[in-house]
């Protein structure tokens, strides 16, 4: 029977039986996983304190001898949040990432960077004294990005020009794209971008969610990044909010 030790978050926990939970991980060499622990709401032993959404554990597990489940033998809680178990809202916007996360998938060898990455936007939630409503967002962008998705953002797509000399520019939504102004064509379907806009989304992309907490735009900055994301995540990855979950469109 093969087994592996890894670290791992707990992104979901339910029961399937009395004793029994099933418990859905990010584990950091594995990726996404769902593991069964047998006597998972009783075991003082094996399991005592871990399996709680959000915690960041190092859990064993085994493969059943068809290969068809994963069984948690054991695991370890490494360090869990308090602020974010207290405030329904942080709740709200951690909940919200881990569906966009489960609904984009993680590829094998993105495992660790998703991993990272998740744990990021969790110890921003759990730190931050203020955290704006965008932040779940800005998280959708960072892992498009991080898996080859996102626009480029720093030249036009159509004529190269440095679109930081340019005071807005356009997110052509059919093309997944940005351009300066110039290349704008009557018909296009766009979305407007400040400078404020630009700088935002060009930062998620390039530092860790830890150091967005520096990150204050204006409302109507934020609705600009929000839009541009909201309309690439529908087009071009095919997924869109819905009734509490990400759903494929």
């Amino acid at each position: 029977m093969f087994q592996w030790t890894d670290d791992a978050l707990v992104l979901r926990v339910g029961k399937f039986r009395e004793a029994d939970l099933w418990v859905r991980l990010l584990a950091r060499e594995k990726g996404l996983v769902t593991a069964f622990a047998f006597g998972g709401s009783r075991s003082r032993r094996r399991f005592t304190g871990c399996l709680d959404a959000f915690n960041l554990i190092r859990v064993s597990a085994g493969y059943s001898r068809d290969g068809r489940f994963l069984n948690m033998r054991e695991a370890t809680l490494l360090s869990g949040p308090e602020r974010l178990r207290r405030d329904w809202r942080r709740q709200g916007m951690a909940a919200n990432c881990v569906r966009f996360l489960e609904a984009m998938g993680v590829p094998p060898d993105n495992a660790a960077a998703c991993h990272e990455l998740t744990l990021g936007i969790l110890r921003l939630l759990e730190r931050e004294e203020d955290v704006p409503s965008v932040m779940p967002v800005l998280f959708r962008f960072r892992l498009a990005a991080q898996q080859g998705y996102a626009p480029e953002l720093s030249f036009c797509s159509r004529c190269g020009r440095d679109l930081r000399t340019v005071p807005e520019a356009h997110f052509l939504v059919g093309e997944g794209s940005v351009c300066c102004p110039s290349c704008r064509r009557p018909g296009d379907m766009s979305l407007s971008l400040s400078q404020e806009a630009l700088d935002v989304l060009g930062k998620v992309k390039e530092y860790s969610p830890e150091s967005w907490g520096g990150l204050r735009p204006s409302p109507e900055g934020a609705r600009q990044a929000a839009r541009l994301i909201d309309a690439f995540v529908r087009y071009h990855i095919g997924l869109e909010w819905g009734n509490g979950r990400f759903r494929s469109i």
